[in-house]
């Protein structure tokens, strides 16, 4: 025989155990996605994802790339410091009994400077002409890593498919002022680069 009115006790202690263990992992859930994005804000550094499309037989590359944002970067580019942006770009074609063919090695250099006068952070290319300017560093690392429709090769210049591309990206210190040269701070060793996001190319 049952008593009666265990069951429902019964049944409401267990969904109320239920719901305590499920608050106790929403908040631990809250708390990794609170540290994943403060990591993501402070110091991450990756290619979240990259491809290529033909356009009147010309490869050409989209890519987005999380670039850290933290104070060691403000504090560099507040001081003067230019900061040199580069995106890597190889494609190569495998081979089983000989090493593999390179078929693209570039890069594409871009370089960050703060302006103290304008308090905009401007944008060149390597040949330092000014191509856009910022009022935060948010926009201009958010600019930095979106790369649309950059062309890289001539499908003519494939060959036989498939064909492994690697894309990765680095930020490291450029000119600088005298004084600042001196510091340990800012030595030779200044410098992050992602890891290589890799993906097989077939046409």
């Amino acid at each position: 025989s049952r008593i009666l009115g265990s069951a429902p006790y019964g049944n409401g202690y267990k969904s109320f155990s239920s719901l305590c263990i499920f608050l106790i992992r929403l908040r631990s859930l809250a708390a990794a996605q609170a540290v994943r994005a403060a990591g993501t804000r402070d110091g991450q550094f990756r290619v979240n994802s990259a491809y290529l499309v033909l356009d009147h037989d010309v490869l050409e590359l989209n890519a987005q790339i999380q670039y850290p944002d933290n104070d060691r970067i403000r504090t560099a580019l507040q001081e003067s410091v230019t900061l040199v942006f580069d995106l890597e770009v190889s494609i190569i074609r495998p081979r089983r009994f000989w090493f593999n063919a390179t078929l693209l090695d570039t890069t594409l250099r871009r370089e960050l400077t703060y302006h103290a006068v304008t308090g905009r952070y401007v944008l060149s290319n390597d040949a330092d002409v000014e191509q856009e300017s910022f009022a935060t560093l948010d926009e201009a690392l958010d600019r930095l890593g979106h790369i649309h429709d950059m062309p890289v090769l001539v499908q003519s210049q494939l060959g036989a498919g498939p064909w492994q591309v690697a894309v990765r990206a680095s930020v490291r210190r450029g000119r600088m002022p005298a004084p600042l040269r001196a510091l340990m701070f800012w030595s030779g060793d200044w410098q992050r680069t992602s890891p290589w996001y890799t993906w097989m190319l077939t046409l």
